[in-house]
């Protein structure tokens, strides 16, 4: 890929208007073997990516120091945890209250991810319950009542997955 304004190949993730600098090559590829498997050692990464074990572990220590690798998780199956019932909720809400409703929803248990977005709502919510039911109580009790929500509109979730990393 040719970047238009400089006429120079483009890194990878190198898109016009980003703030944080591309990854080369050997750092985008360490950081896909960690997300494919976090628990990789040093050396096996090294040998994946194929450079020295100091280099892999002071890339890796960079990558961490920098904010780019933010932790390492385990990948939980929600239904295997008794979470069987996801949703999406989108929420109107009053002009210049974002930052309270999102610390708000924040401190929710059931909140899986807040998203600020541009469109038809101004808020875009993910929550994870046991069932229906508290679905329903979550919503009514404690997500379309909070100070600033004007609207709340809710989409279960039928089925969920996530694109295989490569």
């Amino acid at each position: 890929m040719v970047d238009q304004a400089s006429g120079e190949n483009a890194v990878r993730g190198g898109r016009a208007g980003r703030t944080a600098p591309a990854l080369d090559d050997i750092d985008a590829r360490i950081v896909d073997e960690l997300v494919r498997d976090g628990r990789m050692s040093i050396r096996t990464l090294a040998e994946q990516v194929n450079i020295s074990r100091t280099n892999a572990h002071s890339r890796v220590d960079r990558l961490i120091g920098s904010g780019v690798i933010t932790g390492f998780h385990a990948h939980v199956e929600p239904t295997k945890a008794g979470l069987g019932t996801a949703a999406l909720i989108g929420l109107s809400i009053e002009q210049d209250t974002w930052r309270e409703v999102s610390r708000r929803l924040a401190e929710i248990d059931s909140v899986e991810h807040v998203a600020l977005v541009a469109g038809e709502f101004d808020i875009v919510v993910r929550v994870r319950t046991e069932d229906n039911v508290t679905l329903r109580n979550l919503v009514f009790d404690h997500i379309q009542s909070l100070p600033g929500v004007r609207t709340c509109h809710t989409w279960l979730i039928f089925d969920e997955f996530e694109p295989e990393r490569r």
